[in-house]
């Protein structure tokens, strides 16, 4: 199965956040497959002084979307991510974008814990661009 998943970080050396959690992705979710360059842009939904690097992955997984979401956030907090669902500085954010499974079919979910494909990511130019860069 293929899934798309945003990264974001905008505190301390968000170059290693992104990198670490590359690698953390590599090791329990996958075998990322594409990388986007970064993109950088200010925080959305709230105000900050602090600048987000951004980037999307094309990850090749066979987990499924509910335990792909419990890796990424198990790697949130190793890397040192305390709050989730809200707006605010982070280390690091992963969403899950899109999911498709192994006959190209994209699933779409509604869950409390889950929407796919993403809610919001025709409205974020930082999903947009990274994302348009990798899509097959």
């Amino acid at each position: 199965m293929l899934a798309y998943l945003s990264l974001g970080s905008n505190l301390g050396n968000r170059e290693a956040h992104i990198d670490a959690a590359c690698q953390r992705i590599n090791e329990l979710c996958g075998t990322i497959v594409r990388r986007s360059d970064n993109f950088y842009s200010m925080p959305w939904g709230y105000t900050s002084d602090h600048e987000y690097l951004n980037i999307c992955l094309a990850v090749e997984t066979d987990l499924t979307p509910i335990v792909l979401l419990n890796a990424t956030q198990t790697i949130e907090r190793e890397l040192g991510r305390t709050l989730k669902n809200c707006y605010a500085d982070r280390t690091i954010d992963i969403d899950l974008l899109r999911y498709y499974n192994k006959q190209g079919n994209e699933i779409r979910l509604q869950s409390e814990r889950l929407t796919l494909p993403h809610p919001h990511i025709n409205e974020r130019d930082f999903v947009l661009v990274p994302l348009a860069q990798i899509q097959s």
